[in-house]
């Protein structure tokens, strides 16, 4: 069993910068591959970004990629999600999830361990 617990979330201005992080505890940390969803209201959850195990490959979605990072330390069992040049539409609840199988990938099924989320709000 794996638990993951976000952190970092938070009110900012359009503009600004946010650092999520993801701390998980359990079995074996760095093989997991560990993604980034978000949810807005209404809205289906979208994936933003993947790491595997090893911390070399990374995945990021179209609507984010060279404003958000994603990066690991697995001395730390942390994953973190650095969000830069935040806008209104990247407001959302967002959900960390590690896969047992390792891959990478955006399908949210593919995922076995979700955690309970952290809100992020954009002002603009």
């Amino acid at each position: 069993q794996v638990q993951l617990v976000e952190s970092g979330g938070g009110l900012v201005q359009a503009g600004d910068s946010l650092r999520l992080s993801c701390a998980a505890s359990g079995r074996t940390f760095g093989s997991l591959t560990v993604g980034w969803f978000r949810q807005a209201p209404g809205e289906e959850r979208e994936f933003v970004a993947a790491v595997r195990g090893s911390g070399i490959s990374t995945q990021h979605a179209d609507s984010v990629k060279g404003r958000f990072t994603i990066s690991r330390d697995n001395a730390k069992n942390t994953v973190y999600l650095q969000m830069n040049s935040l806008k209104a539409e990247d407001t959302a609840v967002y959900y960390c999830a590690a896969d047992r199988a390792g891959i990478i990938t955006g399908n949210p099924r593919a995922y076995d361990y979700w955690g309970q989320g952290a809100q992020v709000t954009v002002s603009s």
